[in-house]
């Protein structure tokens, strides 16, 4: 598996797109103006308290108030009051709890109004982003995410990533954690830190309590509301996350981004540093490495896949309906049952990248193509479990219903992402898909064609004329990359009398 991170830097905005093995995978916008990013520490100031839903708005400088609810406090949260109380005077400089009393824990079952007033401060987390008219969600439960550890102050948990199945390795994680922790701390040990040696622990402990320490010599010097602690930039976040020994490039047209990530690099991966690259080619990053198209055709209503097969992707407000239809897919080699099979595996495997494409969070409905054998069912749900593994979102997955149905539901902590794919119609008023989803749509169907084990003659296809301009201009014109790679050579015929972004093949097919 190769994994490359591209990166489109402009005066204003920061794209970054993952591709797996090509294809894309993730994309992600870091905007200039974006004050509230999950993982932002804020010191806020409490507005209302609600006992009736015993939570309380907060004024983090949004114009809508966070949530904060009173599961969402924290147990320790009294002493984290005290704290800040402390902190603030700027006469209590020691933050790392050496002499710190620590207040008992609050009950569970208990009142928000016993524990917060209206107009005190706190430190609260962004843990959601703001998104539509909501406020951002929030928590005055802290962590610090390093590398390979997330430093949660005001804890003594020590705990491992789920994700980290080998029960000695949790063990000695667990071990090293403990010798290493400081008074007052819990650690997470993240994914990343399996195998990892002592050293490297708590180096990447080092630099989270560093972080915090930072953080709380800023608390005296603010009124509230105020940012007092970032989270890394997206680059570095993503980075920090997601990097890996299959990362084979990380490309960017930005000098001083490159170096800032050559940088962070040294600090985690030192090994990984070479990989780091300045695309220097006239034509634009994205267009170099093929996510213009990608997008383009991802992100539309319509997702088309391999063998005729598409997806039908539907949003509304309550949830998102995702439709799996095996369009023109035949096979006789194969009986309905086979052929549902194939596709739901197909579409399960597209699913799981639309979903972490999109960012789709919430409730997701996904009506498969419907599958009588208990046994079929069964493998598509171990399918689909295994091609979401990777999705570092939090997700739950029910097994398909006697009707095909699956659940999923998807944390959402970010804005959907929504890219336009349609393009005003030169043909009359209104839009149509962009041309580059019919040229999509046309080669999956060349594809399926040429693929099928059938074997035709005379094969033309007819598109409107500008269509046929675009395909057939210039030396190397995508006709040519079609006999190329398919070893037939498709006769393209002009047709005035069709719409924009109307196609069809005709074609005799031989007879054996």
């Amino acid at each position: 598996m190769k994994t490359e991170l591209i990166i489109r830097s402009n005066s204003s905005d920061i794209d970054f797109a993952l591709l797996r093995d090509g294809k894309l995978i993730e994309l992600n916008k870091e905007t200039s103006d974006n004050n509230f990013s999950v993982g932002d520490i804020f010191l806020a100031k409490i507005g209302k308290v609600m006992t009736g839903l015993n939570a309380a708005f907060v004024n983090v400088g949004y114009p809508k108030d966070g949530f904060l609810h009173y599961h969402d406090l924290g147990p320790q949260v009294q002493s984290l009051n005290k704290f800040i109380k402390k902190v603030s005077t700027g006469k209590y400089k020691e933050f790392t709890f050496k002499n710190f009393r620590f207040e008992e824990d609050i009950n569970k079952d208990g009142s928000i109004k016993d524990v917060l007033k209206s107009g005190q401060n706190l430190l609260v987390q962004i843990v959601k982003e703001p998104i539509s008219t909501k406020g951002p969600r929030i928590s005055s439960e802290l962590s610090i995410a390093g590398r390979y550890l997330v430093l949660v102050p005001f804890s003594n948990r020590v705990s491992v990533s789920q994700k980290i199945a080998d029960t000695k390795e949790k063990e000695r994680l667990k071990k090293l954690a403990k010798s290493i922790k400081p008074k007052g701390f819990g650690l997470i040990l993240r994914t990343v830190a399996e195998g990892k040696k002592v050293a490297e622990l708590d180096r990447d402990l080092q630099n989270s309590l560093e972080r915090w320490k930072g953080m709380c010599r800023r608390i005296p010097n603010n009124n509230a509301p105020t940012k007092i602690l970032s989270e890394l930039n997206r680059a570095s976040s993503l980075l920090r996350d997601v990097l890996n020994d299959s990362f084979t490039s990380i490309i960017t047209n930005d000098e001083s981004l490159k170096l800032e990530i050559k940088e962070y690099l040294q600090e985690i991966y030192p090994e990984k540093e070479n990989i780091v690259k300045l695309h220097k080619s006239q034509m634009p990053i994205f267009e170099k490495y093929g996510i213009e198209r990608q997008i383009k055709t991802s992100f539309g209503k319509t997702v088309s896949m391999s063998k005729g097969a598409y997806l039908v992707i539907e949003h509304t407000e309550a949830l998102h309906v995702i439709d799996v239809n095996s369009g023109n897919r035949s096979n006789k080699s194969l009986n309905q049952e086979e052929t549902a099979l194939e596709v739901n595996l197909i579409a399960a495997t597209e699913i799981a990248r639309q979903l972490q494409l999109r960012d789709m969070g919430g409730i997701i409905v996904i009506d498969f193509i419907d599958m009588k054998n208990a046994e079929n069912r069964h493998k598509l749900y171990q399918h689909l479990k295994e091609v979401m593994s990777l999705d570092r979102t939090k997700h739950k997955i029910l097994p398909p219903s006697k009707f095909g149905l699956v659940q999923i539901t998807r944390q959402r902590v970010r804005p959907e992402l929504h890219i336009k794919t349609t393009e005003p119609n030169p043909n009359k008023n209104g839009e149509v898909e962009a041309p580059i989803v019919l040229l999509d749509k046309i080669e999956t169907e060349l594809e399926r064609l040429l693929s099928s084990g059938k074997k035709y003659k005379n094969i033309t296809l007819n598109v409107h004329p500008f269509i046929a301009g675009y395909l057939t201009n210039g030396v190397n014109s995508i006709r040519f990359r079609w006999f190329v790679k398919y070893k037939k050579w498709i006769k393209i015929l002009p047709r005035d009398a069709y719409q924009y972004l109307h196609y069809r093949f005709f074609y005799k097919r031989i007879k054996k």
